[in-house]
């Protein structure tokens, strides 16, 4: 019996050195989070003015909406004073990572590292890591700035520090 307990003991002190953090899909999210993440982005959006319009905008209590509102938030806003490292798969075509490397420059993104792999079948890996602490918009916002430039096939976040 007092090993159980002991071992019970242990799991418990092994559970103060887990993270405070999950990333975790939104399709497994209960309902209630997946509400107050769009109340929340109609309030940052100004389609709402107030967090009772937010909560009653997405059919969600006001009590639920203020009890996980600062708790629950999209991955890019919680990725904001990071070190973020991308990676695009382009066009193998002149002026295109050039579009990508001005557009981060534009929304403020540090640059620390740029790699790109030999370009195949006419299109190149690049991979970048860029400081996220002067930004001027979220990182989802410049991935779908990216996204729409020409030449960008696809791009995706593979690591936060």
């Amino acid at each position: 019996m007092k090993r159980e307990k002991d071992r019970c003991i242990c799991m418990e002190d092994n559970m103060e050195n887990e993270p405070k953090y999950y990333l975790v899909e939104r399709a497994l999210l209960p309902e209630v989070f997946q509400k107050v993440v769009r109340a929340n982005a109609a309030l940052k959006a100004g389609r709402v003015r107030t967090a009772s319009e937010a909560a009653q905008s997405v059919g969600l209590s006001r009590s639920a909406y203020y009890k996980y509102k600062d708790g629950i938030r999209p991955f890019y806003e919680a990725a904001h004073d990071r070190i973020i490292t991308f990676h695009l798969m382009l066009s193998d075509r002149p002026g295109v990572l050039s579009s990508i490397l001005g557009l981060f420059a534009r929304v403020g993104a540090n640059l620390l590292t740029i790699n790109q792999s030999i370009p195949m079948s006419g299109q190149a890996a690049v991979t970048i890591a860029a400081r996220t602490e002067e930004m001027k918009c979220t990182v989802d916002a410049l991935m779908q700035r990216a996204e729409a430039l020409d030449g960008v096939l696809h791009i995706e976040v593979v690591a936060s520090e």
